[in-house]
């Protein structure tokens, strides 16, 4: 039952030992996917368990048969070698095994499809080349509930809640504090256990601003992690460090700076190596390994109180073709994994260009990309705006037009340092909706508080219009 490209008895432990002890499921979805296992009755087991998973169901012989008869793919016979099979205490060899076969199969199953697309479909060389680069590649990178709580245990944890909160001094920020004291007051900070999304266009600035945030989550002596799926972690660390230092990201890039600028890099990078910085930058990502290295860091990094993912809809899901129900599996994902480790997670997400052909081109909760699941799921859903970026490209626009027509245009717009910035408040799940008003400073990629201070609010409720009053609040 074994040579170089399966292992059925390997299969079989490693299944039934998630049946045995199904805590182990995550980690092991995590490294395996259905087509690792070489026997189609143990895809159509394993494929039942991720289906039990999803659904919140026990991962138990009854639930198995059930829905393996559900989906007509039950066999008696492979379902019961594989409950006689002992379970295994430590399954990371066993994964290894069932991996190194699988990979071995789709390298073979690849010689076939170059045989066929080379000889008999006759296609270009560059295209046979393309098609195996990108398969190669592929291959490459694809290497409990709780219990009901009673009135007592409750009453006893809300107001240990409550004298936590007045030892703070009354601040209104009962979750972590953003650093940005606007937004804090219409968000309380945001809470454990919360899914935030920060939507905007490109180049609006919402990775920057994000990492702003991360910044003065470190700043406070907290943790963070970060998943990077679209620029490396070096890249971050500079935006970082340009926030810190005050120094250009350009000189950053290119290491143009003066004596006063490599003392304050200096003394920054000191500062920033001491603080709780985790960043994961695998750009092939899916939800399974994101709660499966998440989970190990909180269990091993306490501190950790705010986990980033930039950005959500470059993120695969298990195996689904349908792209929205794969996005509706991670954020309900991230939402469940917010709680279950009661730290705010916040997920970056794309706008769909649209809004663009709108003459007010502010985000609104249907501008978001495969919106229906993420805003059902997120607690808050901010957006991050700037006019300017329009204006410039409005400009840009005209004076392009205008030289195609022979006609002279000067532009009375300016580019500046610093521009207004708003920060949306489009859904806040436990509080007032409205917006925060912030510079953003281009050169550092720094949001900093307006000097115009302000911030408007709606409240927000079940039948919510835009007939609805806004309040002013100036600063005092």
């Amino acid at each position: 039952m074994s040579n170089a490209l399966h292992n059925i008895n390997i299969e079989r432990a490693v299944l039934s030992s998630i049946i045995f002890e199904p805590s182990i499921f995550e980690d092991i979805v995590a490294v395996l996917k259905p087509s690792d296992f070489y026997l189609p009755d143990h895809q159509a087991i394993f494929e039942a368990m991720i289906k039990l998973e999803q659904e919140g169901s026990p991962i138990d012989e009854e639930f198995l048969k059930q829905e393996l008869v559900r989906q007509e793919r039950y066999n008696e016979e492979s379902f019961s070698e594989v409950l006689v099979t002992n379970p295994i205490t430590n399954t990371q060899a066993y994964l290894k095994e069932i991996k190194e076969r699988s990979i071995k199969r789709e390298l073979i199953t690849l010689t076939s499809e170059i045989k066929s697309v080379a000889i008999e479909q006759d296609l270009p060389s560059e295209d046979v080349l393309d098609l195996v680069q990108k398969k190669l590649y592929e291959i490459s990178m694809d290497n409990d509930t709780k219990e009901f709580r009673d009135s007592p245990e409750m009453v006893e944890s809300t107001i240990a809640y409550i004298h936590e909160l007045k030892k703070r001094g009354n601040k209104g920020v009962v979750g972590v504090d953003t650093g940005f004291g606007q937004i804090n007051d219409l968000t309380a900070g945001f809470g454990k256990g919360d899914l935030i999304i920060i939507a905007a266009r490109p180049a609006m600035g919402k990775t920057a601003f994000t990492l702003n945030l991360a910044q003065n989550i470190l700043d406070d002596g907290l943790g963070v992690a970060i998943f990077s799926l679209e620029m490396p972690a070096e890249q971050l660390m500079l935006r970082m460090l340009s926030a810190k230092t005050s120094i250009p990201l350009q000189k950053l890039r290119v290491g143009d700076l003066d004596d006063d600028q490599w003392s304050r890099l200096t003394s920054a990078s000191d500062e920033m190596a001491k603080q709780k910085l985790f960043v994961d930058d695998d750009g092939m990502l899916n939800i399974h390994q994101l709660r499966s290295k998440l989970r190990k860091l909180k269990s091993q990094h306490q501190e950790i109180s705010l986990c980033v993912i930039d950005y959500l809809q470059l993120m695969n899901g298990s195996s689904s073709k349908d792209r929205h129900l794969e996005v509706s599996e991670i954020s309900r994902g991230l939402k469940l994994l917010a709680r279950e480790l009661e730290i705010p997670i916040i997920a970056l997400s794309q706008l769909n260009r649209g809004l663009e052909s709108r003459n007010d081109k502010r985000p609104m909760l249907s501008d978001i990309r495969e919106s229906g699941s993420i805003e059902q799921d997120a607690d808050m859903i901010l957006f991050v705006y700037r006019d300017d970026v329009y204006r410039m490209r409005e400009e840009a626009e005209k004076e392009k037009r205008a030289k195609a027509e022979g006609v002279e245009y000067k532009s009375e717009f300016k580019e500046r340092k610093e521009e207004d910035a708003e920060i949306i408040i489009g859904k806040n799940r436990n509080g007032p909706i409205g917006k925060a008003d912030l510079i953003f400073q281009k050169d550092f990629t720094r949001f900093v508080e307006s000097r115009k201070g302000g911030m408007e609010i709606v409240y927000e409720s079940a039948d919510y219009d835009a007939s609805h009053s806004t309040i002013d609040i100036p600063d005092i």
